[in-house]
């Protein structure tokens, strides 16, 4: 597992973009998690509520996380939300603690915008990350989102 010193997040640049569109999860983790270039074409039409970062050990690219701030959930103004959008952690660096890493960073950013719950949401099966948001506290709380299941995570201020 990674220490976390030499882990940061990186805005998507051109210097950077290669790097991002490269990550890629295990074959058997594609059916759950959009691949980054979808992520950051979704990135480019919802500039205002999307955050994509690179997640970088030192200089090497481990992985892409997207963030959502403010998100009208239900399209009626009734609920905004903010969360984790997309996680991609490269096939050969899963299991170091990016993963955890990234969920904290944009807990941090949530809270940082006076926000104090962090959503997710997740295909549920086999090879899935539902085990990886329960584990960090992730609660269903009872919705779905097309198939997926939503959970939330309480932020403590």
């Amino acid at each position: 597992m990674t220490t976390g010193t030499a882990l940061r997040l990186e805005r998507i640049t051109p210097a950077n973009i290669e790097a991002a569109l490269a990550i890629r999860v295990r074959p058997e983790q594609e059916f759950a998690v959009s691949p980054v270039v979808k992520s950051l074409a979704e990135a480019y039409v919802h500039p205002e509520t999307a955050w994509p970062r690179l997640i970088l050990d030192g200089d090497r690219p481990v992985g892409f996380l997207m963030g959502f701030f403010d998100i009208d959930w239900y399209d009626d103004g009734s609920a905004l939300r903010s969360g984790l959008w997309r996680l991609n952690i490269a096939a050969g660096e899963q299991g170091r603690g990016y993963g955890r890493f990234a969920v904290e960073s944009v807990a941090a950013e949530i809270r940082r915008r006076g926000g104090t719950e962090c959503f997710v949401t997740w295909h549920p099966g086999d090879n899935g990350p539902e085990n990886f948001y329960l584990n960090l506290g992730f609660r269903p709380n009872g919705e779905k989102a097309e198939e997926e299941t939503v959970g939330v995570l309480a932020l403590d201020r």
